[in-house]
């Protein structure tokens, strides 16, 4: 075997993975179409009787802290059954900020306490773990800093809860600042295909989903009953999740209810989270899927698992494909493979999958969603762009390479005239070495770009683009922030 041949096989092979992975966006919008019907039904309980603990699981939040314990005691629920616990990792000014709020609150009748650790052990699942300990609820919420729970979350998720086998309920993250930056709107489509299309079909379906980490409500009961919180995955939410619906308990996710969060409004920092998303989800897929395959849940869940705990998995193979995209040009060119070259054109299916998907999870629950989806090539070329930090993540993962939890900084920005450049945790941001990597692959990839001109592949071009676009937006905004914070230590 030639090295056109090896080429074209290692090429063929990541296509077809991807497009296994991406097609199954036709299956949602199919499983959407039989299943969307089966809306969740409301149950009046005791709930409104029992005690809720809000647990606020804070790590160096100094911007958004106070704004979080403002909107949770203005939550429309009675005192005498509210339990508020701030459960404080910080070692920054975080820790004054929120003992004075917490202290104000108190004066005005609020049950509410701060947890300060000092030393993150099990990180947030550690901290929700320890404020379980002494939490006297019997539902228990949770909202991360960045999140801004409306009056009436309680309300609008109790009633929900009321069968004895219903352990959780998530709502729909709506987004405070999607309108701040290209970046935050591009964060905004791919969040709403997860959140619109995905969690909605798959608990509409009869699949299992996901506690999403912040926004939703738990019984108690369900927490202990599944073996309570593990800090041995980066996504403790997820792995908690399928560990509870494995025992038998049920979800619901409230699709049509929202609770607002502020979107990440910087690259690196949108870069932490990723890495920290992708190599979590690997590490439960590892975790958890053998426990799957064992139990006696239908065969359709087992394989809708499969798909869920798994489908990060594509990183890699997105960034060989970028990589071998430019020497594909030359060796249609020069060689005798035009059987291959006319069967690729399948994959296009893959494009149009993803594509509908997307469109559906705009068109469900926006007005204005031509104008949104107008913005999917660019998501794309974004999803490349992060092909190389997300592939070291999913590398780690598989490798057994344990790495700290590293929270998303927040940094409180809503409106487009909201600065980041007086905003701490902006000036500590640091610029990961992917950021080399991922400028090195926008020169590499401009010439295929340039290629498929001369050669005039017309069909190439567009993927040559968003390779190229991709690798290249996301290694200038990585940097940009750092020549942003050079020029205010200059002046």
């Amino acid at each position: 075997m030639n090295f056109d041949e090896i080429v074209l096989l290692a090429y063929i092979s990541s296509l077809s993975i991807l497009m296994i992975f991406a097609s199954h966006g036709f299956i949602m919008v199919y499983y959407q179409w039989k299943y969307g019907k089966n809306i969740p039904k409301e149950k009046e309980a005791e709930a409104y009787n029992k005690t809720v603990t809000i647990q606020l699981p804070l790590y160096n939040e100094m911007y958004v802290s106070e704004r979080l314990i403002d909107a949770v005691c203005d939550i429309d629920f009675p005192k005498e059954q509210l339990e508020i616990q701030v459960l404080d990792d910080s070692t920054d000014e975080t820790v004054e900020v929120v003992a004075r709020a917490v202290e104000e609150k108190q004066k005005l009748g609020f049950n509410i306490k701060h947890i300060h650790r000092t030393d993150r052990t099990g990180y947030k699942a550690g901290a929700l773990k320890e404020g379980l300990k002494t939490a006297t609820g019997e539902f228990v919420a949770i909202f991360d800093a960045d999140f801004i729970p409306k009056p009436d979350f309680l309300k609008n998720t109790l009633k929900f809860l009321g069968d004895d086998n219903v352990g959780m309920v998530q709502t729909r993250w709506e987004h405070l600042n999607e309108d701040y930056s290209i970046l935050t709107k591009i964060q905004a489509l791919a969040l709403d295909g997860h959140f619109v299309i995905e969690q909605t079909v798959r608990n509409r379906s009869g699949f299992f989903i996901n506690f999403n980490g912040t926004g939703g409500v738990w019984k108690r009961s369900c927490i202990e009953d599944a073996g309570n919180w593990h800090a041995d995955t980066l996504t403790e939410d997820l792995d908690l999740s399928y560990r509870a619906q494995l025992k038998g308990w049920k979800f619901i996710y409230l699709r049509d209810f929202t609770t607002p969060a502020e979107l990440p409004a910087e690259m690196n920092a949108l870069k932490a989270q990723q890495f920290r998303w992708t190599k979590g989800a690997i590490e439960t897929a590892k975790k958890i899927l053998p426990e799957v395959w064992k139990s006696k849940i239908p065969l359709r869940v087992k394989l809708q698992s499969t798909f869920h705990l798994t489908n990060n998995i594509v990183f890699p193979f997105i960034l060989l494909a970028g990589i071998l995209n430019v020497p594909l040009i030359f060796i249609k060119n020069s060689g005798p493979y035009d059987t291959f070259f006319n069967f690729m054109a399948i994959f296009v299916l893959a494009f149009l999958s993803s594509f509908v998907f997307y469109l559906f999870g705009q068109k469900n629950v926006h007005h204005d969603w031509r104008k949104k989806i107008a913005l999917f090539p660019l998501f794309m070329a974004g999803s490349m762009g992060f092909a190389v930090n997300n592939t070291r993540a999913v590398v780690e993962a598989l490798l057994d390479r344990k790495s700290e939890f590293v929270r998303t900084p927040k940094f409180k920005v809503q409106k487009k005239d909201d600065s980041l450049e007086k905003n701490k945790y902006f000036m500590n941001m640091k610029i990961e070495s992917s950021a080399y990597v991922e400028m090195i692959l926008a020169v590499y990839c401009f010439i295929g770009v340039a290629a498929s001109i001369y050669f005039m592949e017309i069909a190439a071009l567009p993927f040559q683009l968003m390779f190229f676009f991709g690798f290249g937006s996301v290694s200038y905004f990585s940097f940009r922030n750092s020549f942003t914070k050079k020029q205010k230590i200059a002046a």
